[in-house]
């Protein structure tokens, strides 16, 4: 046996649900694209889903200090806990900061 501490379990392997983040303005012209995915147990705080995402695309973490997490459309708070949605999938989007007139 080549590899003695791969030992066949009866256990299935764990897999975290990969949530998908909307990106607008600098962010997504930073990464290049429309959203980006990360793996997190759910639930998870909104800082924490923050943070996740600044490891997966690090390009992003210098914007994460200035941007707001929107959940269905609506700005949470940090200690907002990202749950999942039994009747239809959950809409995450990374705001950044905005101007107007």
């Amino acid at each position: 046996m080549p590899f003695p501490f791969l030992i066949p379990t009866a256990f299935p392997l764990i897999t975290l649900p990969r949530l998908k983040i909307l990106l607008f303005a600098g962010p997504r012209d930073v990464v290049g694209q429309d959203f980006v995915e990360v793996d997190s147990d759910l639930p998870v705080t909104a800082q924490r889903l923050l943070h996740h995402v600044g490891v997966a695309h690090p390009a992003l973490a210098p914007w994460l200090p200035s941007c707001r997490l929107a959940v269905d459309q609506t700005f949470v708070s940090n200690d907002y806990l990202v749950a999942p949605q039994t009747e239809r999938e959950t809409e995450l989007a990374l705001i950044p900061p905005v101007s107007g007139g």
